[in-house]
């Protein structure tokens, strides 16, 4: 049985797959707790593999499931992803701060490490490689990531409700892009278009 907090039927908003039609699994709960999270993922429904999978299969012709939360880590096996793969015929990605090891199977990872920039814990990266390294930017040293293996590499600007500090931080993650042009812009396009 796993911890649901949702699933549901929409656009990937970020990074390397932006705009790719996704059904979203979020599950419940966190290792880490940053004062940015945009997400409530404390509460959830116990759900069992067929039950995830008929929600799933709600959405036939999504070529994507995202796994995400909290953090989905804390949660998923190597029997989850293979018979969730299995079942649905999906390719399957994730979304981790890289604090728990991954299970084989995992189809695309996003590693968007929380170290450094508001996390009350100190959870340490454990994850050496990904497919996209997405980094929430609020101005730390870039340099941190240095070691993490990745085939794209993303800042995205960190998102808060003042709309003038939203601008700030946008203008800083651009230009911190144009300083280290190995890093791509990452926009939250589903907050631009008003989508989940």
């Amino acid at each position: 049985m796993w911890k649901v907090n949702e699933i549901f039927y929409s656009l990937q908003g970020e990074g390397y797959n932006t705009g790719t039609a996704s059904v979203f699994i979020r599950l419940s709960g966190c290792n880490l707790h940053c004062a940015f999270c945009d997400t409530r993922h404390e509460e959830g429904t116990m759900m069992s593999l067929p039950e995830i999978v008929e929600q799933v299969m709600r959405y036939p012709k999504a070529p994507l499931i995202v796994l995400t939360g909290g953090e989905p880590s804390l949660w998923i096996d190597e029997d989850f992803i293979t018979g969730l793969k299995s079942m649905t015929g999906k390719r399957i990605a994730i979304e981790t701060n890289g604090t728990h090891p991954l299970p084989h199977g995992i189809d695309w990872v996003t590693l968007s490490p929380k170290s450094g920039i508001g996390n009350s814990g100190e959870a340490p990266v454990v994850l050496t490689r990904c497919d996209e390294l997405k980094v929430v930017y609020l101005g730390q040293d870039l340099a941190q990531y240095d070691n993490i293996t990745a085939d794209h590499r993303y800042l995205q600007p960190c998102w808060v409700e003042d709309e003038e500090q939203c601008r700030r931080n946008m203008h800083a993650t651009v230009q911190a892009v144009m300083n280290s042009p190995q890093w791509q812009l990452s926009l939250q396009t589903h907050r631009i278009l008003g989508i989940q």
